[in-house]
């Protein structure tokens, strides 16, 4: 019998997180005050609120590792995000990186009271932030793919937090692209939005 191969995105979390967050604070570094009611690739969404949900998604990742639990309903950001969403969430990425980084994180996170294990949170956590990087860059009109090792590492990734039931309500159905689409379209439109 052959042991069944694990994927190393799977096992490294940490590192596909801060690999993840890098891509996404390039992907803000041009984002203005005058951006912030542009339409996004999620529907029903400008970039304020896009903003203020990554905010809300860092904030979850930050209690995964500080207090090893996750509400379904994230509380209050530690920066005020409203007033400036582009500077918290570059302070609170910040946060998040030296937690994951420098703590001794516990073998199994509670995220609305299911144990997880801390690499599949921190890897569920890399997804979300680099498709959000990808949506703002998007939203501003900044062409900004998803480096394409790590697009592919998150491809493998992606069936395992997004799967039917998750759509139509929090993804969009797939969209069809030809054979030659490079991993970081692939990534976008296995998650719904349109990579082109």
């Amino acid at each position: 019998m052959t042991p069944a191969r694990t994927s190393p995105a799977l096992t490294g979390g940490v590192a596909l997180l801060e690999r993840a967050m890098g891509y996404t604070l390039g992907c803000l570094r041009n984002v203005t005050p005058a951006d912030m009611s542009r339409p996004t690739p999620c529907h029903d969404w400008d970039l304020s609120a896009l903003l203020l949900h990554t905010n809300d998604s860092l904030l979850a990742l930050y209690e995964a590792v500080a207090v090893h639990h996750v509400k379904l309903d994230p509380g209050t950001a530690i920066d005020n995000p409203a007033e400036d969403p582009v500077a918290s969430l570059r302070n609170l990425a910040s946060r998040v990186l030296g937690a994951w980084t420098n703590a001794n994180a516990p073998d199994l996170v509670s995220v609305g009271g299911h144990p997880l294990t801390t690499d599949i949170v921190a890897a569920a956590g890399a997804v979300e932030v680099a498709v959000h990087g990808w949506d703002v860059a998007a939203s501003c009109g900044h062409h900004r793919p998803i480096p394409p090792l790590l697009a592919e590492e998150m491809l493998q990734l992606a069936p395992l937090f997004v799967t039917d039931t998750d759509r139509p309500t929090r993804f969009a159905a797939p969209v069809d692209l030809p054979w030659s689409a490079s991993p970081s379209e692939r990534l976008i439109a296995f998650l719904g939005r349109q990579p082109r």
